[in-house]
């Protein structure tokens, strides 16, 4: 399932210490030969870049939608259950006040450690896992994202949900589909991107960049990025499973027109499941059930859909966040630790361990370290999908005060209620594509 990676090279920081200790000493020719490094490493670079790949790893996790499916396991790609409007609204609402408490409560302790959390928690007398959000959080005046200062994720300092990309690209999604539709294109994607995203990091970042420099919206996964299985267009599935409840294959084909921009392959699958996971929790009554369903829309032998059902199987010995931890540290020792198929695994325990319990699942997947504002956000939607905004303790969407934050061009700021309007206007254009009604 997981090919081990090569011992990490990391003689940048020493060589960079190197040079400027020999600056200091007034050494000669060091301009010359820092030069000669970067024309050697761009030339190292090129040497991996070109090494052939494996060609049946490839066969199983193809790029194009039409192989993809191809290679699914049976489904029921639509599911089909009365669902009545209002039951529908209170769940949609419950997804997106998830989905936002779950990435407010990690942001500001993203990537952290778990040994770090915990300090830091026992340090300002809160709980952990946490079971409302931090009272204090470091480096309170810092900006994130250039525009929410850190302390505005705190239980006090909250006032609307702040700036995170976790909640942008799901706003972004919403956009994409008022712009151009539900049968939006790639191209169509592209397009919004250059209107509304001023900036963006990892796999997204490169292929704003590619935009940028004329590269088509097809191809700009594809120039010089080393971030397509990242967890990038996994963190964007959320408007399309909520636009399309019940419709499984629907939300992951809308899913696969927008991750394609920025991933590839596993990069690909972890925003077709999980938007194919939230249009199924749309109609179940626990969340694990919608997760069994998500691995109908990727192919069967990816090493993403390897990773689920093996965090699946050994659901029920991950009791915390701790054992959740040392597992993924231990079954996918290298991976990075925003990559697409650890994260994954990461949700579905948080989800496992939770159940309907809303607080217990966000706490304990912040816990669990890694992308952890990301799998927090992930497990809030599909678990608020299933409860509903009234299974939702009050205390993680008050301060929220029905306003989310965005640094999207020409919206800073969207209103939760309208957000949730706007949402089922489009659900209802999904469902007449699908059912021709």
């Amino acid at each position: 399932m997981h090919t081990p990676y090569p011992d990490p090279v990391s003689w940048d920081i020493t060589f960079n210490a190197w040079v400027q200790n020999r600056a200091e000493l007034g050494a000669r020719g060091l301009d010359l030969e820092v030069a000669q490094v970067r024309l050697d490493l761009e030339s190292m670079m090129e040497r991996i870049r070109s090494l052939p790949t494996d060609e049946d790893l490839a066969a199983r996790e193809p790029d194009d939608l039409e192989t993809i499916r191809a290679l699914r396991p049976p489904g029921a790609r639509t599911i089909s259950v009365a669902l009545s409007e209002s039951n529908y609204r209170d769940r949609l609402e419950g997804a997106f006040l998830g989905r936002c408490a779950g990435c407010t409560l990690g942001s500001p302790v993203e990537i952290f450690p778990v040994d770090k959390m915990q300090g830091w928690a026992a340090y300002i007398g809160d709980s952990f896992p946490p079971v409302d959000y931090w009272s204090q959080v470091e480096r309170p005046n810092e900006l994130k994202y250039q525009m929410s200062p850190r302390s505005a994720f705190t239980r006090d300092g909250m006032d609307g949900v702040p700036t995170d990309d976790d909640i942008i690209f799901t706003q972004l999604g919403l956009l994409i589909l008022e712009d151009y539709g539900p049968d939006f294109t790639i191209e169509d994607v592209g397009r919004a991107w250059l209107d509304y995203l001023p900036y963006a990091e990892t796999a997204e970042k490169v292929a704003l960049r590619n935009l940028k420099d004329g590269v088509p919206a097809a191809q700009a996964a594809a120039v010089d990025n080393p971030f397509d299985q990242w967890i990038g267009a996994d963190i964007r599935s959320d408007p399309w499973g909520y636009v399309a409840p019940g419709l499984p294959e629907k939300a992951a084909e809308l899913a696969y027109r927008d991750a394609y921009i920025s991933h590839r392959r596993n990069g690909i699958y972890g925003a077709m499941y999980f938007s194919a996971v939230i249009a199924a929790a749309f109609t179940v009554d626990h969340p694990i059930d919608a997760l069994h369903i998500g691995l109908e829309e990727i192919p069967a032998e990816s090493r993403f859909a390897q990773a689920v059902r093996w965090a699946l199987e050994v659901a029920p010995s991950i009791t915390d966040y701790r054992v959740a931890h040392d597992a993924i540290a231990e079954h996918f020792g290298g991976m990075h630790r925003v990559h697409a198929i650890n994260n994954a695994a990461l949700t579905v325990w948080g989800l496992n361990i939770g159940g309907r319990d809303f607080t217990r699942v966000i706490g304990e997947t912040v816990a669990m370290g890694y992308d952890n504002d990301c799998t927090a956000a992930t497990a809030g939607s599909i678990v608020g999908a299933v409860v509903g905004r009234s299974g939702i303790p009050e205390h993680w969407w008050k301060n929220f005060n029905n306003k989310a934050l965005s640094y999207l061009n020409g919206h800073r700021e969207f209103a939760i209620d309208d957000l949730v309007d706007r949402f089922a206007a489009q659900a209802t254009l999904v469902r007449g594509m699908v059912t021709g009604g």
